[in-house]
Order: structure tokens, then C-alpha cells, then sequence
């Protein structure tokens, strides 16, 4: 089918639709993207995919297209976010309505881990020059708890996709725009955007400190809410990835777009409030661009949900190591790669250095090798900074 353009006026229509849909239903029921398909945020996206066909419909929320009335948003939230006949696909496309109470505990404990990709151990970006021996396998280890008092910035992001719904690993951010007081959420493009050959996901939500005692995940479900969602559940309201993972990234194993495969979540609480992510949970990470190449970094430490057999996602693990590099297209920027078992609904989990005595995020989880013993993520250059850039002025005057 042609792609469908949409129109000033459209993106006009949606903006007061879900203004007066806020204002309707009061805070707890706020929908999200306010602005979110605005001209103004369309040439913000330039650059992140937003230019390009993709060979699939963008459009939207609904089979025509973006809601244009209350009863449209009504039938998207009753159930119309299941038509995945069309799968909005460019930066541009990006709507994410609240639904409350979509992600009850129990429907969060049932969440798979998001897709795994994996790539051939032995040999991996061995003909590339910039690529170290494989290392060693680090075995994770779990982090003490409650989360909230030991790792707090980190968290799960949860979603659904067209395999239902699924669970990767997120971390808060500072944000230059709005000092201690960040709504940004840094995980894996691939946990919102499967790459070239699909969309955006659905329902995406960011729970931090997620399982905060580390309860068994038999008991998850029917544990009291404040234990499994200490802060709440927060929506994403806009999310920036590369158009590098846009165009290039697949979920079927990693390829050169796994250089790229870093996203950024600007968030609301589900349930309203003035305070922002940042105040709420009391923490976030510094985001260092530009770091060394994973050869400079003496040790770092990577932080997830693994959700894949032997863990069931119930609990936070860490992987001390030191990187490597790991080269999976020439011409794209070597990845970090270290030594590690955490499996899938890792993705997207940070990975940590001190500076200047602050928690400073330099990757994050994107790929593994089949047997689980290593992980790679993306070197955060220019391409990571502009992404982050975006989002924060974006919203820098919200």
C-alpha cells in the first residue's frame, strides 16, 4: 500500500485531541505524545529515520492513519493497539497513548524477553582489525537488594510487539535541558523499533527498580504493586533512536545497524503528578560521549533483567568485566564487548564506569553470542550524542 503523509493539519488535530483528552479524563488518565506528531518534532527527527520510506506503511495508530477524533483514541485504547496490519514505522509515525492499567503486575510478570539477538560465537568480527579475541565468559552475578538503595537508575522497560509482550532492560538519564529533574530513559533501539523489516513497538512503559526485593517471578504476579513497581509505571511519550538501527538494525541477528542500536525514552508517570522521573526515583546516570574505545576502559560493569533461560527475569544481575572491541560491519563503529551470561530482556540494560565519582553510562546491552557468553553494545559517539541531543530539546522548554 503507498505510504500516507501526514499533513500539518493532522498532526494539528492529534495535538488537541490528546490535549483534550488529558484535560477530560484528568491525571490519571493523561494520554501521551501530545506533541508528539507535530511539524515542529518532525524536522527535530530529521536525521532519525524520519526521512525515509522503509517500504511499509507509517501509519500510526489506526488502519487510516492517526486518531482523529475522541472515539478513535477510545478504540485504540479498547484494544485497536492489536492491529498490527499496519505498523507505523518512521521516527515521525511515533504515538504511544496511555492505557491505564495495560501493565498490571501480573501482565508485567508475563512479558518474555524482547528478541534476542544473537550472532555466531567463535569468529565474530575476527577479519576486522579492530576486534579482540573473544573474551572469557563473566558469570553475572545478582545485585543487592532492594534495587532502589543499590541500582536505582536502572529499571525494565516493557512493551508489546507483534509476538506479544516482551521486556528488555532501561536506565534513567540526566538531562542537560532540566538538571535533577530528567524524564529521560536510555535502553536498545531494537526494544522500541525492530530495525528494517518493522516498527515501533506498543505500549511501551519504563518500571524502575522493577521487583524491587527480587521476589521469586512464581510470586511476582500476585505480589502487592508497590513491591513490584515501587515508583510506578512510566510511558513513553516520545522516544528517539538512530536511523543507522532504523534502516540497517535487525532482530533476527546482530549486523552493522547493531553499531547504532541505542534508543532514548522521554517519559510520564501513568498516573500523573508534577514530580519527573529523576526527583521520583531520587537517582540517574551521567551519559559519557565520546568515551575511549572499549580497549581504553580498564573495567565496567553491565546491569539488566535477563529473562531467558536459567533466569526468568525476575531479578537485577550485574557483569563485571573488562571490554573488548567487536567490529560487525567495516566502515561502522567497533562495539564494546565483554564477557558475560545474562541472556535476553538484557537488552538495553546499561553499562557503568565511575567519573568524577558519578555513575556514567558509556553502552548498552544490543547483541550476544548464541551460547550466551558474551555481550556487545555500541560505542556512543556522534551519532548517540545527536540522537540524545534531540530529545532533550525537544522537550527543554516542557
Amino acid at each position: 500500500m503507498p505510504s500516507i503523509r501526514r499533513s500539518t493539519a493532522a498532526a494539528a488535530v492529534l495535538a488537541a485531541l490528546l490535549a483534550v483528552t488529558a484535560t477530560a479524563c484528568g491525571p490519571e488518565d493523561n494520554t501521551a505524545a501530545a506533541d508528539g506528531g507535530s511539524a515542529a518534532a518532525e524536522q527535530q527527527h530529521k536525521g532519525s529515520g524520519s526521512g525515509e520510506d522503509g517500504g511499509k506503511d507509517g501509519g500510526g495508530l489506526l488502519p487510516d492513519g492517526m486518531p482523529t477524533s475522541l472515539d478513535d483514541l477510545k478504540k485504540w485504547q479498547d484494544g485497536g493497539w492489536k492491529n498490527w496490519d499496519r505498523w507505523a514505522r518512521k521516527a515521525t509515525d511515533f504515538a504511544n497513548p496511555i492505557i491505564k492499567d495495560h501493565w498490571k503486575t501480573d501482565r508485567l510478570a508475563k512479558a518474555e524477553a524482547a528478541p534476542d539477538i544473537g550472532v555466531r560465537a567463535t569468529g565474530a568480527g575476527s577479519e576486522y582489525a579492530a576486534t579482540d579475541p573473544e573474551p572469557r565468559p563473566v558469570t553475572a552475578e545478582q545485585v543487592g537488594r532492594p534495587y532502589h538503595r543499590n541500582m536505582a537508575p536502572v529499571g525494565k522497560i516493557f512493551f508489546d510487539s507483534p509476538k506479544g509482550p516482551m521486556v528488555c532492560s532501561g536506565t534513567i538519564v540526566e538531562d542537560p535541558a532540566h538538571p535533577g529533574r530528567s524524564n529521560l530513559v536510555w535502553t536498545a533501539g531494537h526494544c522500541v523499533h525492530s530495525g528494517k523489516q518493522g516498527g515501533w513497538m506498543r505500549n511501551i512503559v519504563f518500571v524502575p527498580s522493577y521487583n524491587d526485593n527480587g521476589l521469586p517471578m512464581n510470586q511476582v504476579g500476585s505480589a502487592p504493586a508497590q513491591e513490584v513497581t515501587p515508583y510506578g509505571r512510566f510511558w513513553a511519550d516520545w522516544i528517539t533512536t538512530s536511523g543507522e538501527w532504523m534502516n540497517m538494525g535487525s532482530t533476527d541477528s546482530g549486523n552493522g545497524g547493531s553499531a547504532y542500536d541505542f534508543a532514548v525514552l522521554h517519559v510520564k508517570p501513568e498516573r500523573g503528578g508534577g514530580k519527573s522521573l529523576q526527583e521520583t526515583v531520587g537517582a540517574a546516570a551521567q551519559v559519557w560521549f565520546g568515551a575511549p574505545s572499549a580497549d581504553g576502559i580498564s573495567s565496567l560493569d553491565a546491569f539488566g533483567y535477563p529473562a531467558a533461560a536459567p533466569y526468568d527475569g525476575a531479578r537485577m544481575m550485574n557483569c563485571p568485566a573488562r571490554p573488548g572491541r567487536l567490529t560487525m560491519q567495516e566502515g561502522t563503529p567497533a562495539m564494546h564487548r565483554i564477557g558475560c551470561t545474562m541472556t535476553g530482556g538484557t537488552s538495553g540494560g546499561g553499562w557503568f564506569v565511575t567519573r568524577g565519582g558519578k555513575l556514567t553510562l558509556v553502552s548498552n546491552s544490543s547483541i550476544s553470542s548464541n551460547a550466551h557468553t558474551w555481550l556487545a553494545g555500541p560505542h556512543l559517539g556522534a551519532e548517540a550524542q545527536r540522537v540524545f541531543n534531540g530529545i532533550s530539546q525537544k522537550f527543554a522548554n516542557g
